[in-house]
């Protein structure tokens, strides 16, 4: 069964490496937004953004955060984290950063974008800490690939199951 699912990412550096996760067929997920799409949002302004974000949102079940090297520090993967957790979508991130950009090149590790969000349960009990965080498991971007591809629907029942536990 096809699990629908937002995806949170820094689109300027890691667009490529995500394509890659993506495409893998067991998500329907947000349809990629081509480069011009993504320029007509960007300059609508903030508020257009929100409303894209918001849209996209609508519908999915759990949000995935591609982590790369500068993710946790964007402005909008902020919001889509705050938003997601507003609206009780089930969260987790995966380390994209050893996965080839177009030139075949990885990139370095990013950190925890959940860290310090104050996400917290119906009961007030700080959550952040528990929204886990896949390295995958290989030496080359394929074995990596791989190791997304085979365990992602299990991340993702994982997460839908630790959110219904936080309320």
């Amino acid at each position: 069964m096809a699990r629908r699912v937002f995806f949170s990412f820094y689109y300027s550096e890691d667009a490529w490496r995500t394509s890659q996760v993506r495409n893998i067929g067991a998500l329907e997920g947000n349809r990629p937004c081509t480069d011009n799409e993504w320029q007509r949002v960007l300059s609508g302004g903030d508020a257009a953004i929100r409303r894209w974000i918001d849209n996209e949102l609508a519908g999915k079940s759990c949000t995935i955060v591609l982590i790369g090297s500068q993710t946790a520090y964007r402005p909008w993967v902020q919001y889509e984290i705050q938003e997601s957790w507003r609206k009780k979508k089930a969260l987790f991130g995966i380390n994209i950063h050893g996965l080839y950009d177009q030139k075949s090149q990885p990139s370095l590790k990013g950190s925890n974008p959940f860290l310090g969000r104050g996400l917290a349960d119906t009961y007030g009990r700080t959550c952040d800490w528990d929204i886990p965080v896949y390295d995958p498991s290989g030496w080359y971007s394929t074995d990596k690939y791989k190791n997304i591809a085979d365990n992602i629907e299990h991340w993702i029942d994982d997460a839908i199951a630790r959110r219904a536990r936080w309320g």
